[in-house]
């Protein structure tokens, strides 16, 4: 009997451990600028409250890939349509944290806590005329990413920095960075709330 106990605790002990190494094969998140789950973060100084689980692990951001066409729905593509993180999806003028960012030439910073064979990272920004007051959906975005690179399924290194030219704004917008991963049916979505200058 202690026997088949010991066996038993064994198994779910290396089950439970694998299971830990796989999630934490394939987390990331964008630091610079920074996003609203960094921000959320301690990393990020908590500027953005009341966060939920994401404040712990901003890198956890993960859901089905394929956006615009696929990926999350409608009213969750903060969260990555991920229900552990459905605060994301709050969306105001004046819930979020905004970070000063101005038109033209900008670099992206990928921060990834574990490395995964990838296929591209692309950057949406929302319409001029978008809503702040209505959750995001696809009308809110320009549906052609305004800076993309492919990986091709390479793997990239702990941190990744991509040059961009964001398009002419002014004001609240919101910036979507989706990484994609190669082997997975998953993307990895953050978004960053700007005051967009000239």
């Amino acid at each position: 009997m202690i026997k088949t106990s010991f066996l038993m605790v064994s198994i779910l002990l290396f089950s439970t451990t694998s299971l830990a190494k796989n999630n934490s094969a394939r987390h990331g998140y964008i630091d610079n600028p920074p996003s609203r789950a960094f921000l959320c973060s301690s990393m990020g100084k908590n500027l953005n409250k009341e966060c939920g689980p994401v404040q712990y692990e901003p890198q956890s951001v993960e859901g089905p890939k394929g956006f615009p066409e696929k990926g999350p729905k409608n009213g969750e593509i903060a969260s990555g349509g991920n229900p552990n993180f459905s605060q994301l999806n709050e969306q105001s003028k004046e819930r979020w944290y905004k970070v000063d960012i101005h038109s033209g030439k900008n670099d992206f910073s990928w921060s990834l806590t574990a490395l995964h064979r990838t296929a591209s990272w692309q950057f949406f920004i929302t319409k001029q005329d978008w809503d702040p007051n209505s959750p995001l959906t696809r009308d809110d975005f320009e549906l052609k990413p305004f800076c993309e690179r492919q990986d091709n399924g390479s793997t990239p290194t702990n941190l990744v920095q991509i040059n961009c030219d964001i398009p002419e704004r002014s004001g609240y917008q919101i910036i979507l960075g989706v990484w994609t991963i190669a082997d997975t049916e998953n993307a990895f979505y953050q978004v960053i709330d700007a005051n967009m200058t000239k």
